[in-house]
């Protein structure tokens, strides 16, 4: 990864112009990649949840990642998961990245834009992320940002004729130390 393939970088809300691209994710194959594809669906889902909610929604919210110059590299996304009646405690976040963007460090770099997101505009205390085990790539990227691996989810979903496990990784909001707290108080 070289610091060309992530200077200017960024989320930005999804825009109408990133639907098209979006709906690559549900007609091909290849736009999620291996271990995201699930099947066909259809492409209007998109359109419909952008003119519903602009993809930011209470539930679940999905963000572009964008080059500099705003073209549309792919998606990163965090929804509720807290436990109990604890809401906004617990967020899982995602990314998928279109195929000509991935391998240089984009996907991670995004993910780790989402962290401090979340970190700065919300109170969420801890986010996790659901990958297939194998998928290497991902499972990396989560540890350069910070998350610990948790467990396993054994046979947790079917893809490609097969039950599949999922690796749950966790990070939890650092610790604010006030500067002019003695220690211990």
């Amino acid at each position: 990864m070289t610091d060309s393939d992530i200077d200017g970088v960024h989320l930005r809300p999804i825009e109408e112009a990133d639907l098209d691209e979006m709906a690559r994710f549900s007609t091909d194959p290849d736009a999620l990649g291996e271990y995201e594809w699930m099947g066909f669906r259809g492409p209007g889902i998109w359109r419909r949840r952008w003119e519903e909610d602009g993809w930011i929604g209470e539930k679940s919210t999905w963000l572009a990642i964008a080059a500099a110059d705003g073209t549309f590299l792919g998606v990163v996304s965090f929804g509720e998961r807290s436990e109990g009646s604890n809401v906004h405690a617990c967020f899982e976040i995602g990314a998928s990245l279109l195929p000509a963007h991935r391998g240089r460090g984009i996907g991670t770099h995004a993910q780790g834009l989402l962290v401090e997101h979340l970190w700065s505009t919300t109170q969420v205390h801890r986010l996790q992320a659901r990958t297939e085990a194998g998928n290497v790539a991902e499972e990396r990227a989560l540890e350069k940002i910070g998350f610990e691996l948790e467990g396993r989810l054994r046979e947790a979903f079917f893809r490609a004729g097969r039950w599949r496990d999922s690796l749950v990784f966790g990070l939890l909001r650092p610790e604010e130390v006030a500067s002019d707290q003695p220690d211990g108080q």
